[in-house]
């Protein structure tokens, strides 16, 4: 990466298990990928209804050649499983990336027009007996 990882904790309590979970999972975008130039990573817990438990919210920023992958992820109770449904959007993203600058995406031939309608009397006259 040309920048290093930024990753943001609020409204939770900062870890280093937390923090060491984060950088594994970007780690392993970059052996998929290693052509990412930036990632921010912020998860955070916002004041919600507290009727539905802790809905943690994680959102990936990452910087790719000549693009951002943007990857948001709300409402899951573990912070871990928040974490893992957004990095998983994001390598899925990054595959789409790879796979449009590789070339590797099918494009669609444009459409050829029918041949004008030939007459029968025509294709008569030119065949010999």
């Amino acid at each position: 990466m040309q920048i290093p990882l930024q990753i943001t904790i609020r409204g939770i309590e900062h870890s280093e298990a937390l923090e060491t979970h984060i950088r594994d999972k970007v780690n392993k975008l970059e052996e998929f990928f290693d052509h990412i130039t930036s990632c921010r990573v912020v998860v955070e817990l916002p004041h919600k209804h507290h009727q539905q438990g802790k809905q943690f919210n994680v959102r990936l920023d990452i910087g790719v050649p000549g693009s951002e992958i943007v990857v948001n992820r709300d409402h899951a109770e573990d912070v871990y499983v928040a974490l893992r449904d957004g990095f998983d959007a994001a390598k899925r993203q990054i595959e789409e990336y790879a796979r449009k600058i590789r070339g590797d995406i099918k494009t669609h031939q444009p459409r050829q027009r029918p041949a004008e309608s030939i007459d029968a009397d025509e294709v008569q006259d030119d065949v010999q007996p």
